[in-house]
């Protein structure tokens, strides 16, 4: 299986854009998620708090090992781009279905995620 450290961009910049945006993607779709959450952004983090257990999921851009490392529910997972799609390092999941998983367990209701619908 491929790691993070078989960098699939040419320089930190490229990573950084690349982060931003599904960092940003991301965030719009879950501001359309009818439940209380407070989602914030930051270049390279993107924080949602599930404000009934004041619970937090943290996906953090790792810009050295060219990663997007994902802390929910006293987890963590670390994510590298293959090329087409941000890809879980040791179980090989795709970062989307992931997190659509875990919002939709944490939620109690069906939440997908980019294409993985």
């Amino acid at each position: 299986m491929a790691t993070g450290s078989d960098r699939r961009f040419r320089d930190d910049g490229a990573f950084r854009r690349a982060t931003n945006e599904v960092l940003e993607m991301l965030i719009d779709e879950i501001d359309e998620i009818e439940a209380d959450l407070d989602p914030g952004l930051k270049p390279g983090n993107l924080q949602v708090v599930f404000e009934d257990d004041g619970s937090t999921f943290v996906l953090s851009q790792q810009t050295p090992t060219h990663e997007i490392w994902l802390s929910a529910n006293l987890t963590a997972w670390h994510f590298f781009y293959d090329g087409q799609s941000w890809v879980e390092r040791d179980s090989g999941e795709d970062m989307l279905s992931l997190l659509a998983g875990l919002f939709s367990a944490k939620l109690g209701e069906k939440i997908v995620f980019g294409a993985n619908g």
